[in-house]
C-alpha cells in the first residue's frame, strides 16, 4: 500500500509541479553555471547506493571547495539557492527518486555514505531497513539546522556528535511506530510548515 501510494502521489506530484520545476530550471540556469540538478551518493534501502536528485543551490563543484555540510550563509550558495533552500523547493525532484523506487514520500532522510559510518550495526539495521524519505520527523524537527550549527567552531564534529544522534533516535523511532496513517500526519506536517515559512 506504501509503495502504490508513493507511486500515485509522486506522479501527480511531478506533473502538478510542473510549472515550478520550469521556473526553477530557468533561474538556476540564468543566475550560474552548472546543471539542474544537483546529484549525490546516498545510502538507500538495506544499504544500497543511489544518486539523489535535488535543485542545484550551490556552485559548480560545491563539494571541492567545503563540507557536505552547509552552515548559515554559507557562501557557496547561489542566489537562486537561498531561496530554494528557504522554502524547501530544492528537494522537489526527490518525487523523481521516489517515482522510481528508490525513496519513499515519508522515511529516514538518506546520509552519504560518511555519515553512515557513524551508524552503529544495530541503528544501521533500523534505519536501512526502509526506504529513505523526503520528510520525518527529524527533518521536521531539525528543519533550521544549517541555523543550529552556524555558532559551532566545527560544524561537522557537531553534527556527528550532537544533531546526527538524535535525527537516529528518530529514525528508529518512525520504523518501530510507522503507518500509513503516521505518514499522512508527517507528510501534511512538513506542507504547513513550508507554507508558514
Amino acid at each position: 500500500m506504501k509503495r502504490l501510494f508513493d507511486f500515485i502521489a509522486s506522479f501527480f506530484g511531478l506533473i502538478l509541479l510542473a510549472p515550478i520545476f520550469v521556473w526553477a530550471t530557468l533561474w538556476i540556469k540564468i543566475d550560474s553555471r552548472g546543471p539542474i540538478f544537483f546529484r549525490q551518493e546516498r545510502v538507500g534501502f538495506q544499504g544500497s547506493l543511489f544518486r539523489i536528485h535535488k535543485f542545484r543551490t550551490m556552485v559548480l563543484d560545491a563539494e571541492k571547495k567545503g563540507k557536505q555540510i552547509t552552515v548559515g550563509a554559507d557562501s557557496r550558495i547561489t542566489t537562486t539557492g537561498v531561496y530554494l533552500r528557504k522554502y524547501k523547493l530544492d528537494e522537489l525532484p526527490q518525487l523523481i527518486d521516489v517515482l522510481v523506487g528508490n525513496m519513499s514520500l515519508v522515511g529516514p532522510r538518506p546520509e552519504v555514505p560518511k555519515y553512515i559510518d557513524c551508524y552503529s550495526d544495530d541503528e544501521k539495521h533500523d534505519v536501512l531497513s526502509v526506504k529513505p524519505g523526503i520528510t520525518d520527523n527529524a527533518s521536521i524537527e531539525f528543519r533550521n539546522e544549517n541555523e543550529l550549527l552556524v555558532s559551532s567552531k566545527d560544524p561537522e564534529a557537531t553534527y556527528i556528535s550532537e544533531v546526527l544522534p538524535k535525527k537516529i533516535a528518530l529514525y528508529r523511532k518512525y520504523v518501530k511506530e510507522r503507518s500509513f496513517f503516521g505518514d499522512v500526519v508527517i507528510i501534511f506536517k512538513t506542507i504547513f510548515l513550508i507554507i508558514k515559512r
